[in-house]
């Protein structure tokens, strides 16, 4: 059973900064595409930041040059660090993985962003 396991969510300050994990139990990680996802309260879900199975990536207009997502694909985790981090970037964050017509969700960690 595939899962996908969200840590170092958190209450920080204004400006301040997070690194999220992501830890997947997928039996090829390589293959997958790999991406993380947010949802305010009362918003849809959205597409943070993305990277493929070749190291490419893709990033939300707002989080661009504050996000930057990683992967280590020996570990089977994928990482987003956080900077200069905003009010607005308060949300659920999800992790995704997809493949083919794969497509699996974590269960979420809290981001907060607040003084």
């Amino acid at each position: 059973q595939v899962q996908l396991v969200e840590s170092g969510g958190g209450l920080v300050q204004p400006g301040g900064s997070l690194r999220l994990s992501c830890e997947a139990s997928v039996s090829i990680f390589s293959w997958y595409t790999m991406g993380w996802y947010r949802q305010a309260p009362g918003n849809e879900r959205e597409l943070v930041a993305d990277i493929t199975s070749g190291g490419g990536t893709n990033y939300a207009d707002s989080v661009k040059g504050r996000f930057t997502i990683s992967r280590d694909n020996a570990k089977k985790m994928m990482y987003l660090q956080m900077n200069s981090l905003k009010a607005e970037d308060t949300a659920v964050y999800y992790c995704n993985a997809r493949y083919s017509a794969k497509n699996y969700w974590g269960q979420g960690t809290q981001v907060t962003v607040s003084s």
